[in-house]
């Protein structure tokens, strides 16, 4: 029979960890960052921000090279510095980088970074019991399948975050008139710009594939445009 206070033990230190790193990440980006002064995107973010009902929609530049955009656990949304140069070398349009902080304030709305501290206390429950059941049957290696089943576990959930942050974009990028055709066209060069044009297996991946993020979307936009 499972006993309760391993449990107790490991959703509590996960807990702790997550804390722990959600104080790192929130320390580094204000470390690191500097607010994304530009006229040239002024415009399109005010459309973003009209659309949400807000005076300004404040947006940092993270200063490393890697292309990728970020939400940070207190709500700030960031675009990295190699994103951004992307945007100046004019391979990134303005209303694709929208996209992004759209699909970013996404995660911010639909409060997904409390959401994974939740999962990640759940992930470390799962895998205590995995193990101590496995461990009775495969000692030594229950531990190994334990970890590995409760990282898939994780996966789906975070893929399952990205498909919504998605659907957020997508309706707030329309009701903006941008319409959703830069988010598909910035996912359709994603995997060069990033470097991922070798994805692995989707089960194990933290993001969808590319192509099933682009039919989600395409299919909210034919479910929208039947209903009117």
């Amino acid at each position: 029979m499972l006993q309760l206070t391993p449990i107790l033990i490991a959703v509590a230190s996960a807990l702790v960890m997550y804390r722990i790193s959600v104080w790192r990440t929130t320390r580094e980006l204000g470390a690191r960052s500097t607010r994304l002064v530009d006229p040239g995107l002024t415009h399109t973010f005010d459309r973003l921000a009209e659309a949400l009902d807000i005076a300004q929609l404040p947006v940092n530049i993270y200063e490393i090279d890697p292309v990728n955009g970020m939400a940070a656990p207190d709500g700030q949304i960031y675009l990295t510095r190699g994103f951004y140069n992307r945007y100046r070398a004019g391979e990134i349009t303005a209303e694709e980088m929208a996209g992004v902080i759209a699909h970013e304030l996404g995660h911010v709305a639909l409060g997904h970074s409390r959401r994974r501290m939740i999962d990640f206390g759940g992930q470390n429950a799962v895998r205590v019991v995995l193990a101590s059941i496995l461990g009775r049957f495969i000692p030594g290696v229950g531990i190994l399948i334990a970890n590995f089943l409760s990282g898939l576990l994780m996966a789906r959930l975070s893929r399952q975050d990205e498909y919504e942050a998605d659907a957020y974009a997508a309706a707030l990028m329309s009701k903006a008139g941008f319409g959703t055709a830069p988010q598909i066209s910035l996912l359709q060069k994603m995997d060069k710009l990033t470097g991922m044009a070798g994805r692995p297996p989707l089960w194990t991946a933290s993001h969808p594939h590319t192509p099933d993020r682009i039919q989600a979307i395409e299919a909210l936009e034919a479910k929208w445009h039947g209903n009117r």
